[in-house]
């Protein structure tokens, strides 16, 4: 019997934080703001971790996932949990954009129908090659290491000629059990910050400008990126909505990560389908979209 439309599901951390900081508030907020959006649609809505073995998964018409961020550390247990709650309940966005978008070889995918994604250099597990043959290979001097499954910049590292013996170990390591990707470094990004635009229901709602701290490259706010407002450009819409009809199904929610590459044109660095913060905070009503396009599909 599915008593429940709606689990909105996070992780562990974040289910009843002890300690509450500025970084669980955002998250207890966003979250909130969501379920509260699903309540005001007439659905009966609850909130889990998804690593919880004892809540009956099947008991819920739909898992909708917002903050699950230590699935990429847990990654086996994840991807077991999935094989599990796919045949028990429904996915949103669905197991097959999960396990599609889990993989940063989507961006091939994107590539191939048209969409300008930043230059990607793919090396598969294990691949028997060097950090220096690779640069050589590849013509680039400056360049960004990182993993295929990864988030909050694991395994991320800035490389140029000076300090490839510096990582070479760790690359070794690495190679040997998961696939990895080597990126021109994109100087815009220290410059002038990455575009997150939010896409829910394929319709753009709202965009943020994340910018990393003075001597960093990494706008995530792990690493001390600060966050601001941003209104897209006509072309910026266009340009994220055509980013998100290129995924092989229709996502209910998307975060479409772009910067200005370094030929000064619009660059997907990422498309976010799984749990992408989505700063709800900063535009409740796209919280009230997402919330509608999910009673459409219960009705």
């Amino acid at each position: 019997m599915k008593n429940i439309d709606v689990v909105v599901v996070t992780e562990d951390r974040y289910l009843n934080p002890t300690e509450i900081n500025d970084y669980n508030k955002n998250v207890l907020l966003e979250d909130r703001l969501v379920i509260e959006a699903l309540e005001k649609q007439g659905l009966k809505a609850d909130r889990k971790s998804w690593s919880d073995t004892s809540f009956n998964w099947s008991s819920t018409k739909y898992i909708l996932f917002r903050s699950t961020w230590d699935y990429f550390d847990r990654y086996s247990e994840f991807e077991n949990w999935l094989g599990k709650v796919t045949s028990e309940t429904i996915l949103l966005n669905s197991a097959n954009t999960i396990q599609w978008n889990i993989d940063k070889h989507y961006l091939l995918d994107l590539q191939e129908k048209g969409i300008p994604v930043c230059e990607t250099h793919f090396i598969e597990k294990g691949t028997i090659t060097s950090l220096l043959e690779l640069h050589q290979k590849l013509g680039w001097k400056k360049t960004v290491l990182k993993p295929c499954i990864s988030g909050a910049a694991r395994h991320t590292y800035k490389l140029d000629l000076n300090n490839l013996d510096k990582h070479e170990n760790i690359f070794q390591k690495l190679i040997a059990n998961e696939a990895m990707m080597l990126q021109p470094f994109q100087e815009n990004i220290v410059t002038k910050g990455e575009y997150s635009f939010m896409v829910m229901n394929g319709k753009y709602t709202h965009a943020v400008l994340k910018i990393a701290k003075p001597g960093d490259f990494r706008v995530q706010d792990d690493f001390g990126g600060s966050v601001h407002i941003h209104e897209a450009t006509p072309e910026e819409k266009t340009f994220a909505e055509k980013a998100v009809l290129a995924c092989p199904e229709l996502p209910m929610y998307a975060r479409v990560d772009v910067i200005i590459d370094n030929n000064n044109n619009l660059a997907i660095s990422e498309v976010e389908l799984i749990e992408p913060e989505l700063w709800f905070r900063n535009h409740h009503e796209a919280a009230t979209v997402l919330a509608k396009g999910i009673k459409k599909l219960i009705a």
